[in-house]
């Protein structure tokens, strides 16, 4: 049995352009909203998703591993961030009451107010950047082909 070496699958010209142009859409999309979050708002981008993630939960609160999965963060960098959204008064921690050896994080009602504040221009330059250049038909469309990219980029998760 010898180890031949296969060949990469490499990209064909229109899929390296098309790889280019969402790396670049990508990379500029969440700048300017991490841009725009920070001058009105004080938010950084993964600060906001935090508030929004648990926004959307029970209760406002989700256990720190969850929410890491769900920002795409790394538990140690959440947990660093989580604190200093503690010390601003926007979430707080708890042990969760169905299992100690997990930490709830709640939204408190500075950080609701906070995130309601904060929502409007978000939301604006969201549907301005990504929503507004597109067709109907092209938005449904955009929808599905990420849809079908997420169950490979989300794993096991």
């Amino acid at each position: 049995m010898g180890s031949e070496a296969v060949e990469p699958r490499w990209l064909q010209a229109d899929e390296l352009e098309t790889w280019k142009t969402l790396q670049l859409a990508m990379a500029l999309l969440t700048t300017a909203l991490g841009e725009q979050l920070q001058r009105d708002s004080g938010l950084s981008f993964l600060e906001y998703y935090v508030l929004a993630g648990l926004s959307d939960q029970p209760e406002h609160t989700m256990r720190l591993s969850s929410l890491a999965i769900l920002t795409n963060s790394e538990l140690s960098r959440l947990s660093h961030l989580i604190r200093r959204l503690e010390d601003r008064g926007l979430v707080r921690r708890e042990p969760d009451p169905n299992d100690g050896r997990f930490t709830n994080a709640i939204l408190t009602p500075d950080g609701h107010a906070e995130l309601v504040k904060a929502a409007p221009g978000h939301v604006e330059l969201v549907r301005k950047l990504v929503f507004d250049p597109l067709t109907g038909t092209e938005r449904r469309a955009l929808q599905k082909a990420m849809s079908k990219l997420l169950p490979g980029l989300l794993g096991d998760c």
